[in-house]
């Protein structure tokens, strides 16, 4: 028996039990050698005229027995001869497909597709097994030799036994696992059968160039004998037969002229479990310094986790055809974590265990192409689709609003015109430029109105009051949107051309306005002068509901252009009252900050006059329980709670 050295122990043991995350990746390494056998012999039948191979018989065959424990992988390749048995398994780290890629660049990705990289993925056999043994023989070679060994003590190399790749044609190697008995904690039973290495195949080597076949168990109806009555059931035999596990040709790597939209439909409803057909399909090839193939796809329907904490959002990631991760997180931005899809390529420069990569700034290249590609999509879809876009943007817009708040705004530029908003003016979805397009000119701002419900935000005094004076209002019902204004500030208009109503007009960066801020400032001007003569008028009667109030209010002011309403209630400060209803509902509620509220009162509504007639008769009470119910009906009307629902009740009961 050979020992390993002292130094290649450690490495090995480093190997089984370190390097690795996920065990069942086993038969993805090994799979990838055996292609990357059958690779080699490809390529020197082309190259070297004394190698004669029928291409149509290589493959890749997976066989196991269920009683003696066992796993093969048998590859009709290349083959190894004694020497290199010796220094491709008994040296760790060694990497014969590596050497073989280096010598051969020229070729690679053409005639042949080589995997391996650092020599180790072999050893990922003893995360599972034993004992593993190699027998190979490799291409015009008299004898065939055994590689044995338990990963732990060392290795032996042998003569293999009679019958084990006897022949001329039988080149090639199987490698044998010795499965380790199952445990709670350890289940490699789940190997030992069709469905469980069909499965590994599938996730992990679906896409490998070279068919990966296997005997596998079907059920036939047998043949109606010729004496059966009228009573006879049919009877069913199990038989074996061979099947190929991978599709082996990547749709990704097809000319999109090469497929069928139906084609992609079909390939992301089975990778993907969607019942429904993506919404948007793209699919591009990157050349250069970093090549790779992206296939990606919009959903039609938002996943039902999308917005839980478990959701994990990522494309899968392949080297060579090869799945390295299954979800890649660092090629989406959070925003647009409803993309699905695969990129392959064949240069990323992947870590030893091939399960993720060594240069961050190689997967920084391609995820900031795959956002542009998704952005330019959605601009299309807005410009062009605009049903679809609108269905898309239920379904993921508020994604795109997280974007720019939990960037603190500075994604705003890409983002902004992505968004749609409800126009209370118009009745339909706008985005913001269609909503700056149809402002009137002496407009300076963006005006919203942010509550729970479309239909009450378009019914409050404020909102209706905007639009009685010309003003278009954004309605916005998503919790997020409160804060995303506030992280982006401003909305920046290019310079106006054309024939707009706007033509001539510079660049300017306009602010967002809530329509229920205390200070904003729509009324004409003989409103204004209204009220400013009724506050002066009437300042002992506002003092006196300011003093009744308390600490509910921080001012009690008379407002002008409230329309009908009697009274409103407004906010001033940093928090708004949607914002202050959102965090109360969240697990923070106990510390959140309050809205500094505002009553606005409406001198020019008959409910003033009552007002004014009660202070002045001096029916203290009466304007006590006055001032009480104007605010808790202003605060229902804003869709917020109410401090005390039975001492409301009660109150307008003795008003009655």
């Amino acid at each position: 028996m050979k020992q390993f050295k002292t130094e290649s122990k450690k490495l090995l043991d480093l190997m089984i039990n370190s390097i690795y995350t996920n065990k069942e990746i086993f038969l993805r390494e090994l799979v990838s050698n055996a292609s990357d056998a059958i690779d080699k012999l490809s390529f020197e039948s082309l190259t070297n005229s004394g190698v004669h191979v029928d291409q149509d018989s290589l493959a890749i065959r997976l066989s196991f027995d269920k009683d003696a424990r066992t796993i093969t992988v048998s590859d009709n390749g290349i083959g190894m001869t004694k020497d290199e048995l010796d220094k491709n398994l008994g040296t760790i780290a060694h990497s014969g497909s590596e050497a073989f890629k280096e010598a051969n660049a020229e070729h690679q990705g053409q005639d042949m597709d080589i995997i391996g990289q650092f020599g180790v993925g072999f050893y990922s056999a003893f995360m599972v097994s034993d004992k593993v043994r190699v027998v190979s023989r490799a291409y015009g070679a008299d004898e065939a030799f055994a590689w044995e060994s338990d990963g732990r003590s060392g290795y032996t190399i042998e003569p293999a036994a009679e019958g084990e790749r006897p022949g001329d044609a039988d080149h090639g190697t199987d490698v044998t696992l010795f499965l380790r008995p199952s445990t709670d904690a350890d289940n490699t039973d789940r190997f030992l059968s069709e469905w469980g290495l069909r499965d590994l195949v599938t996730r992990y080597s679906n896409y490998v160039r070279h068919p990966i076949q296997m005997m596998v168990t079907k059920s036939r109806e047998k043949p109606r004998p010729e004496d059966a009555g009228d009573d006879y059931k049919p009877e069913y035999e199990d038989y074996q037969e061979l099947e190929t596990l991978n599709s082996m040709t990547p749709i990704w790597k097809k000319h999109p002229s090469e497929v069928k939209q139906e084609d992609y439909d079909e390939f992301y409803k089975s990778t993907f479990h969607d019942w429904e057909k993506p919404q948007r399909t793209i699919n591009f090839h990157a050349e250069g310094a970093l090549s790779y193939d992206a296939l990606l796809f919009i959903p039609s329907e938002r996943p039902f986790d999308l917005y839980s904490k478990d959701y994990e959002k990522g494309l899968a990631l392949y080297s060579s055809n090869v799945l390295i991760q299954e979800k890649c997180a660092d090629l989406l931005p959070d925003y647009y974590n409803f993309a699905r899809g695969i990129v392959d390529s064949p240069d990323v420069t992947l870590n030893i265990s091939r399960e993720t990569l060594q240069q961050n700034s190689q997967l920084r290249a391609i995820a900031r192409r795959i956002e542009k590609k998704i952005h330019s999509e959605l601009e299309d879809m807005r410009d062009n689709d605009r049903e679809g876009y609108e269905r898309f943007f239920g379904n993921f817009g508020r994604g795109l609003k997280f974007g720019i708040y939990n960037s603190y705004g500075s994604k705003a530029a890409d983002l902004a015109d992505l968004l749609l908003f409800w126009s209370a003016k118009q009745g339909e979805q706008v985005t913001l430029r269609e909503y700056v397009d149809a402002m009137p000119a002496e407009q300076d701002k963006i005006y919203y109105a942010a509550g729970d419900s479309r239909d009450r935000l378009g019914k409050t005094p404020v909102v209706a009051s905007a639009v009685d004076h010309g003003f278009d209002v954004l309605l916005c019902t998503q919790d997020v949107d409160e804060f995303m204004f506030q992280s982006m500030r401003t909305y920046h208009v290019d310079a106006v051309a054309g024939d707009s109503e706007h033509k001539g007009t510079d660049a300017r960066d306009l602010e967002f306005a809530n329509v229920s801020s205390a200070d904003l400032d729509l009324a004409t001007e003989d409103e204004k002068k209204a009220a400013d003569e009724a506050t002066t008028e009437h300042k002992d009667l506002i003092d006196e509901l300011k003093g009744d109030l308390g600490d509910k209010v921080t001012d009690v002011r008379v407002a002008a252009g409230l329309g009908d309403a009697p009274a409103t209630i407004a906010s001033e400060g940093p928090v708004s009252l949607e914002m202050e209803r959102v965090i109360s509902q969240g697990p923070e509620a106990a510390s959140a900050p309050k809205a500094q509220r505002v009553l606005q009162l409406n001198a020019a509504h008959p409910v003033f006059g009552k007002l004014v007639a009660a202070q002045e008769a001096g029916e203290r009470d009466r304007l006590k329980l006055m001032g009480s119910i104007l605010y808790d009906q202003a605060l229902l009307v804003e869709g917020l709670p109410i401090d005390d629902p039975v001492e409301f009740a009660k109150n307008v009961a003795e008003l009655m």
